[in-house]
């Protein structure tokens, strides 16, 4: 896949004049990194969190390869088109393996917009778990009916496996990577985070709960409601802007160069 040769700077090259709607989206997605950093969800310099631009060429933005999270600015994302290759210009690649499984969701799912993807511990090891996700603690219970799972493939490197993700995700915004670790999709960024947040939780909280043994379980119809009464999710309530603005607010405290 297209990419172009780094430098030992830790800065990209300032983009050209980019509309209000880009710049807007290159803020609020190196914002993502860096809260992601805050977190503790970031894996050396791997996984990627993508958006799509808006307008009719398919657009998107990806963290440039080689920089950490907390590196990570609205300058130095990187604009590359569904098949990887970098759109304008760039001192830094992008990882082919990272952006193979974003473009099928992206190209598959038409609401799509956001796709996140970690490899965080908790996650990696209910991926790992024959049984899956538990649902018998508060956040699963509000999953109920959106989690999916895809099996693993091996390092996500082939295009080929790309409709079988595609597939395997169906509607589901929730999605547990077998073997590997877990993902989400949203119509906005912070839509996708209410997702992985939630399923995140909801593993961290099945690791420490099998210390204890047995589980409280939940009913299918208290998970039903759960998930009904789950408004963070609903895009027409915000769906999760209210949750990530304060995130970012934390971020800002912290260092605010994520804005250039």
């Amino acid at each position: 896949m297209g990419t172009l040769m780094s430098t030992t700077s830790p800065q990209a090259l300032q983009p050209d004049l980019h509309s209000d709607a880009e710049h807007k989206l290159r803020v609020e997605l190196a914002a993502c990194y860096r809260v992601f950093a805050m977190l503790g969800w970031t894996e050396l310099i791997y996984n990627h969190i993508t958006v799509r631009l808006p307008g009719p060429e398919r657009h998107f933005l990806i963290n440039p390869f080689g920089l950490h999270y907390s590196e990570v600015t609205a300058a130095n994302l990187v604009k590359i088109d569904l098949d990887g290759h970098i759109v304008g210009e760039s001192r830094w690649p992008v990882n082919p393996a990272g952006f193979t499984l974003h473009a099928a969701i992206h190209r598959g799912i038409p609401d799509a917009h956001c796709v996140m993807h970690t490899h965080t511990t908790a996650g990696c090891a209910v991926a790992c778990s024959e049984a899956g996700l538990s649902p018998d603690n508060f956040y699963a219970a509000q999953l109920h009916g959106s989690v999916a799972y895809h099996e693993f493939e091996g390092v996500t490197v082939h295009a080929d496996e790309g409709p079988r993700v595609v597939k395997s995700i169906g509607c589901a915004n929730a999605v547990i990577l077998r073997n590997h670790g877990l993902l989400s999709w949203g119509q906005s960024i912070p839509h996708a985070f209410a997702y992985l947040w939630t399923l995140q939780r909801a593993c961290e909280i099945q690791v420490a709960g099998a210390a204890l043994g047995a589980t409280m379980p939940i009913s299918e119809e208290v998970q039903r409601k759960s998930r009904a009464d789950a408004l963070q999710f609903d895009p027409g309530r915000g769906a999760g802007e209210d949750v990530f603005a304060a995130l970012i607010r934390q971020v800002d405290r912290i260092d605010p160069s994520y804005r250039y």
